[in-house]
């Protein structure tokens, strides 16, 4: 999404579960703010899609909006479904894998 097009919903009153939408067999994305401190991105995902085992170098915060996954961080597995959120600290290995087709936000915290 250009800046352009991010602007175009700042303002307004969303349901972020509304602004990705589901694609047969993959996971696809929509980035509504990226900043330097900071960016927020919404996902979908198909059944049986998923992020294999990865580390970031900062602090993560995803919310489940629809449907429900399982999420795996340092060697911990949780299943968890729309409401629940999870922080992943920088730098701590974690995965995720769709039980249910679904949606989440994820937060990423650089500063």
């Amino acid at each position: 999404m250009t800046d352009e097009k991010r602007n175009e919903i700042k303002g307004k009153v969303l349901r972020l579960k509304d602004l990705v939408a589901y694609q047969d067999g993959t996971v696809a994305s929509r980035m509504i703010v990226n900043r330097p401190a900071g960016s927020i991105t919404l996902f979908s995902f198909d059944e049986d899609e998923g992020l294999s085992e990865h580390t970031a170098p900062y602090d993560a915060v995803v919310t489940i909006l629809e449907g429900e996954c399982e999420v795996w961080l340092a060697g911990e597995t949780h299943q968890m479904t729309e409401g629940e959120t999870i922080i992943f600290p920088a730098n701590a290995p974690h995965a995720l894998s769709a039980v249910t087709p679904f949606k989440m936000m994820l937060i990423m915290i650089r500063e």
